[in-house]
C-alpha cells in the first residue's frame, strides 16, 4: 500500500533520519580503532540498542500482541537479519574501510528490498522507485570507481550480504505492520535486537577484555544509543508510512552521510567523481520522495461499496 498523498509525509523524514545516524556507524567504528572483533561488537552494539529500546518502549499490553503463532515467524525472520547483518556489516567495514562498506552494503539495499517486497508481498515497484533507485545506485557506483577506495573481495561479499538482510529486515517488519495493526513496531524491533544478538553471544563472550578500555565503551554507547535504539526507534516509526521499496531507496542516505562524514570530520578526499556520486544518491532519494502524480477518477466502484444496478451503469458508459 502507498500511503504517499499529496504533501509532504513524515515517514520520509523518519526513515532518513534514520539512515543518516546509521551513516554514523562506520567512521564511529575507524576513529575508535577499537581491539574489539566485529562480530563481538555488533552484539553488544545489540544488546545495549535493544535494552535502552525496551525499556522505552515495550509494556505489556503491547508484548501480548506478539504472543501469537502468526508473530513468531516474522519476528525470527528480524532478528536473524539483524544479528547477520550486524556480523556482516562490521567485519566488512574492518576490512574494506567504513565508506566502502556502507556505500556497497546500502547501495544494494533497494534492489535487496525490491526484490524481497516483490517475492513476498506482491507490492510494485512504480516509475518513480525505478527511476530514484536507478539514480542512487549510479551514484553508488561512482563512489565506488577507481581511485575512491580499496577493494577487499570478502569484504565486498560480506557488504553484499550485509545489504540483502537490510532488505529482508525492511520488508518483514513493514509486512508486520500491514497485517497486525496492533503491532507496535517499535517492541518489535526491541525484541529483534536483543534475540538477534544471541547468535553473536560466543564472539561477545570471547572477547570481554576490550569492554574495559573506555574508547570502546565509548563505542558501545554510540553506537547502542544512537544508531540502533534511537535510528530503529526512527526507522520503523517512519516504515508505516512509506512503502518497504520507499525506505530501502531512502536507506541510501546512510552512504552519502559517511562520504560526508568522512571529508569533514575523517579529513578524507572526494574526488570529482565521487563527489558526482554524491549528487546522485541526493537526487535519487529525492525522486522517489515526490508524491505520485493523481490519478483519473474512475467510476468503478470502490471495495466495500455496492454496485450500481445494471441500467445505471450502462448510462455511465453511455
Amino acid at each position: 500500500m502507498d500511503v504517499r498523498k499529496s504533501g509532504a509525509n513524515p515517514g520520509v523524514g523518519l526513515v532518513l533520519a534514520a539512515a543518516v545516524l546509521w551513516g554514523t556507524v562506520g567512521p564511529a567504528q575507524v576513529l575508535a580503532s577499537s581491539p574489539m572483533t566485529p562480530a563481538a561488537l555488533g552484539g553488544w552494539r545489540l544488546v545495549a540498542g535493544g535494552l535502552v529500546l525496551a525499556v522505552c518502549t515495550v509494556r505489556p499490553r503491547r508484548l501480548r500482541a506478539f504472543a501469537t503463532r502468526s508473530m513468531v515467524r516474522p519476528l525470527l525472520i528480524c532478528a536473524f537479519s539483524t544479528g547477520l547483518y550486524q556480523a556482516a556489516f562490521l567485519s566488512s567495514v574492518a576490512r574494506t574501510g567504513a565508506a566502502l562498506a556502507t556505500v556497497v552494503a546500502l547501495g544494494i539495499a533497494p534492489a535487496a528490498t525490491g526484490v524481497c517486497a516483490r517475492w513476498l508481498t506482491g507490492e510494485r515497484m512504480g516509475a518513480a522507485w525505478l527511476a530514484g533507485t536507478v539514480a542512487a545506485v549510479a551514484g553508488c557506483a561512482l563512489l565506488l570507481a577507481p581511485g575512491n577506495t580499496r577493494v577487499d573481495p570478502f569484504g565486498l561479499l560480506l557488504a553484499v550480504a550485509a545489504g540483502f538482510c537490510y532488505g529482508l529486515y525492511t520488508v518483514f517488519a513493514k509486512r508486520t505492520a500491514d497485517a497486525h495493526p496492533a503491532a507496535h513496531l517499535p517492541t518489535l524491533s526491541a525484541l529483534t535486537l536483543l534475540v538477534g544478538s544471541l547468535p553473536l553471544l560466543p564472539w561477545m563472550l570471547g572477547d570481554l577484555a576490550p569492554v574495559r578500555d573506555g574508547g570502546t565503551l565509548a563505542l558501545i554507547g554510540w553506537l547502542g544509543v544512537a544508531t540502533t535504539a534511537v535510528a530503529y526507534w526512527l526507522f520503523t516509526a517512519g516504515l508505516s508510512r512509506v512503502r518497504a521499496t520507499t525506505a530501502g531507496t531512502l536507506s541510501l542516505a546512510e552512504p552519502l552521510a559517511a562520504a560526508l562524514i568522512g571529508v569533514f570530520l575523517l579529513d578524507e578526499r572526494l574526488t570529482p567523481s565521487a563527489w558526482a556520486g554524491c549528487a546522485l544518491i541526493l537526487a535519487g532519494m529525492i525522486i522517489t520522495c515526490l508524491p505520485p502524480l493523481p490519478r483519473r477518477r474512475s467510476t468503478a466502484p470502490t471495495p466495500g461499496t455496492v454496485a450500481p444496478p445494471d441500467r445505471d451503469r450502462h448510462e455511465v458508459r453511455a
